[in-house]
């Protein structure tokens, strides 16, 4: 075991190396990227933590998924299945609520340290004490912070069990627990020794990773770059490639130019016409596959006007998801209404699931019976993602043929998130991304408010952040959840998709594609709807 001295050396010379790097991708035209690392042009400004308690935006989770390692994940060629990760096997009591995970042997932190189940039940359980949103994704299975202690347990070194209260369907609990960033085994000591006023190390984290997995961060300058680099003391296969560096590059155009100019690997903004002209290009490829992320448009229910769910159904009427999914979204996205994404067990098929479509006259006829026959003004909050504002634009534009006038107020996407989260919007225009690839991922988010109070401060849970909450809407998604029948089960979901895009605080526009550009000399680029998978490409 290295000493405590040699390690901060050799982290300081590992992290000198790695800043070289980087600097080495700021160079003239026709540079080439180093050989041994994946370099990448990319909206990185909404990163405010690398927690995984509460990460709960695409691109730090991305990062933490290759940082982090869970106790079980994806399988690769197909995503409704899953295969060990930091547990090798698992055991199933016959009741279905306890499943007992045996880990890998060999897990070590980056420092060196040997990691066990102590460290990640501890792991678990911060996420509950500490609270944040993502403490939902484990509290929804009736963990708390009076019985998680309990119910989330290291039997020896090698052995996690998870007690449930209620005989889930154990799919469902691996793909939302298992394959989750709250089963991140976090290194306990490193935390502790930097804990803030009792803050399980939150602060820390803030600014660096501590836990198991085929990269660790190396650098980060906010607004600017990130270094990941290969650990070394992986228990898995060692990744193909030694570090994965990432620009911080808002504009497309600046992305594409890039990536031409051999500056970059990889350009993950890319507009649709930029797309087009990548695509077919020599020494260049076009890559996507179909996400579990739906672009939408949030109203508030607090707000006079966006309480009442006619003008929220008028705002529906006043999206031309077929221009906009033939234009804007060509490359980006298809159009989908329904809360639960295509493939998703329980979801609508892709008509049934995007009924509506541009009607002036049935928008108009919607705010005459709400009242407001002469239009309103309202406040319409875009990030910075290339298709935000074309969309807004689109809509703002329909909206002006019945009296509504949208004021576009546009922001980093960080500065984004806090306004809604905070509840301080009117509208606003973002993505959210499920974790599974069920009906309920969604339903548990987008449908589901168990507490509507300000005080509960809920901002993981999308319709919380919207005010919005239908005791109706709760017991059909508890009911779904708990329905052993699976034909029944996807009836349930079938009637609430149907309800919801009726009576719902958001109007969701499309189901988005993981999508980018690449240099051919990328290869074994491996992804899938809820992964991306570093550790596998090679150059």
């Amino acid at each position: 075991m290295m000493t405590n001295r040699f390690s901060k050396h050799k982290k300081a010379i590992a992290t000198a190396a790695a800043a070289a790097l980087l600097s080495s991708i700021a160079l003239p035209a026709q540079a080439a990227t180093p050989a041994s690392a994946l370099v990448m042009a990319w909206n990185i400004d909404a990163i405010s933590t690398f927690d995984p308690a509460q990460v709960g935006e695409v691109v730090t989770n991305e990062l933490l998924q290759n940082t982090c390692d869970s106790l079980v994940d994806f399988d690769p060629k197909n995503e409704s299945k899953v295969v060990p990760l930091l547990a090798k096997s698992w055991d199933v009591s016959e009741d279905r609520k306890q499943i007992t995970f045996h880990l890998n042997e060999g897990l070590k932190f980056p420092s060196g340290e040997t990691a066990t189940a102590k460290e990640l039940a501890w792991s678990m359980q911060r996420v509950v004490a500490l609270g944040y949103g993502n403490a939902a994704t484990l509290t929804e299975y009736g963990f708390n912070k009076d019985n998680v202690k309990d119910r989330i347990v290291a039997k020896d070194d090698n052995t996690l069990v998870l007690t449930l209260d209620n005989p889930y369907p154990t799919n469902l609990i691996l793909q939302a627990i298992g394959a989750n960033r709250v089963s991140a085994l976090l290194d306990q000591a490193t935390l502790t020794k930097n804990e803030v006023n009792g803050d399980f190390g939150n602060k820390y984290l803030a600014t660096n990773t501590a836990c198991v997995g085929p990269y660790k961060l190396a650098q980060w300058n906010a607004g600017e770059s990130i270094v990941l680099q290969a650990n070394e003391d992986y228990y898995g296969e060692a990744p193909k490639l030694k570090r994965v560096l990432i620009r911080h590059v808002a504009e497309p155009g600046t992305q594409r130019l890039l990536l031409q100019q051999g500056d970059v690997d990889i350009a993950r903004d890319l507009s649709p016409d930029d797309l087009a002209d990548l695509d077919g290009k020599p020494g260049l490829k076009v890559e996507r596959v179909l996400k579990p992320q739906l672009f939408f448009w949030t109203f508030n229910a607090l707000d006079p006007v966006f309480k009442d769910e006619k003008v929220r159904l008028a705002m529906r009427y006043l999206i031309d998801y077929n221009g906009l999914g033939q234009s804007v979204m060509k490359y980006l996205g298809v159009p989908r209404a329904s809360f639960a994404q295509l493939g998703a067990t329980g979801a609508l098929d892709a008509e049934e699931g995007q009924p509506f479509k541009l009607d002036i006259e049935k928008a108009k006829a919607l705010l005459t019976e709400a009242g407001y026959a002469n239009g309103f003004e309202a406040n319409v909050l875009i990030g910075t993602l290339p298709h935000s504002a074309p969309i807004a634009q689109s809509i703002q534009q329909n909206a002006s043929k019945v009296g509504v006038k949208l004021n576009l107020e546009r922001m980093a996407n960080a500065q984004l998130f806090a306004r809604i989260r905070g509840r301080e919007f009117q509208t606003g225009m973002l993505a959210w991304q499920t974790g599974v690839p069920d009906a309920h991922g969604n339903a548990s988010r987008l449908v589901y408010n168990p507490d509507n109070r300000p005080e509960a401060k809920l901002t993981q849970i999308p319709a919380w952040r919207s005010a919005y909450q239908n005791e109706e809407f709760n017991a059909r998604v508890k009911e779904a959840l708990l329905e052993g029948d699976p034909a029944k089960r996807n009836e349930i979901y079938s009637k609430l998709q149907k309800d919801v895009m009726e009576k719902g605080p958001m109007a969701i526009m499309f189901q988005m594609y993981n999508i980018l550009g690449m240099s051919d000399k990328v290869q074994n680029w491996t992804w899938n709807g809820f992964r991306v998978y570093y550790d596998l490409a090679s150059k």
